[in-house]
C-alpha cells in the first residue's frame, strides 16, 4: 500500500553521546527479531524516528511501515480506524468498507504512538488482535490474518496507568517485551548539543540558501 513508507535510519539519529551510542545498540538489537518493541520517552525525544529506524533494518523493511497517533483519533473512531469496518457497518460508512491500520501493516511494522492514550474499551480487542494475529473488521464476521510487527511509543508511566485501571495490565505486559528508553537532551552529554547545532545550521542553510555559520565560543 503505497504513501506508508519509514524514510529514517540509524543513520540519520545525530548523536555521539554514550546514553545514544547504549540506545541505539539496543535499537539495533531490536530491528534483528520480531519481538514487540515499548520506546519510552518524552515529547520531542525521537520516538518515532526510532521506531523507523528499527522497520528499516528489519527483516520486514521492504514492507509497509504504518504510524498512528492514538491520542490524536476520536474515540469513536480508533476501532475503526485501527481494525476497518465491513460495508454498511455503521452510519456515514464507506459503501464498500474500509480496511483498518493492522490490515495496511500487513507484512511490514504498525507504529502505535501515544499508546498510553488509546481507550480502554479498545484496549482488549488490540490486545486480542497480539496474541492471535487476526483482525475481526467492524460489522465482519471472519477474521483476517495479520503478519505485523508490532511497536508502541508513549510519553506516560504506563505502570501507573495500569495501578489507576486507566491501561490493562495484559496488554502492558504483551507490548513491553523489549523496551527502548529515549534520552531527553539534558541526558546526553555536551558533543551532542554540539553536534545538532551543527546539524540544524548545516540544515538551515541548504533549505534557506543561506552561510551561517557559529561562532565556537557559543559551543563552549
Amino acid at each position: 500500500i503505497g504513501g506508508f513508507s519509514a524514510k529514517y535510519t540509524f543513520s540519520s539519529i545525530v548523536g555521539e553521546s554514550a546514553t545514544m551510542k547504549k540506545m541505539i545498540a539496543t535499537s539495533r538489537k531490536a530491528a534483528q527479531n520480531d519481538a514487540n518493541v515499548l520506546i519510552l520517552g518524552e515529547s520531542g525525544t525521537g520516538k518515532e524516528l526510532i521506531a523507523q529506524s528499527i522497520h528499516n533494518a528489519s527483516p520486514v523493511a521492504n514492507g509497509p511501515f504504518v504510524a498512528i497517533n492514538c491520542a490524536a483519533i476520536p474515540n469513536s473512531l480508533v476501532e475503526s480506524e485501527l481494525f476497518g469496518y465491513e460495508k454498511g457497518s455503521f452510519t456515514g460508512a464507506e459503501r464498500e468498507g474500509r480496511p483498518g491500520k493492522f490490515e495496511m501493516a500487513d507484512g511490514g511494522t504498525i507504529f502505535l504512538d501515544e499508546i498510553g492514550d488509546m481507550p480502554y474499551n479498545v484496549q482488549a480487542t488490540l490486545l486480542r488482535v497480539l496474541q492471535t494475529k487476526e483482525v475481526v473488521r467492524i460489522g465482519g464476521k471472519y477474521p483476517k490474518p495479520v503478519n505485523i510487527r508490532v511497536i508502541a511509543a508513549t510519553n506516560q508511566n504506563l505502570l501507573d496507568a495500569v495501578e489507576q485501571k486507566a491501561f490493562r495490565e495484559d496488554l502492558y505486559y504483551r507490548l513491553n517485551v523489549l523496551t527502548i528508553a529515549v534520552p531527553p537532551l539534558r541526558e546526553r552529554g555536551p558533543e551532542d548539543i554540539a553536534l545538532l547545532i551543527s546539524h540544524f545550521v548545516e540544515r538551515h542553510n541548504m533549505e534557506k540558501q543561506t552561510d551561517i555559520t557559529v561562532d565556537p565560543e557559543v559551543f563552549d
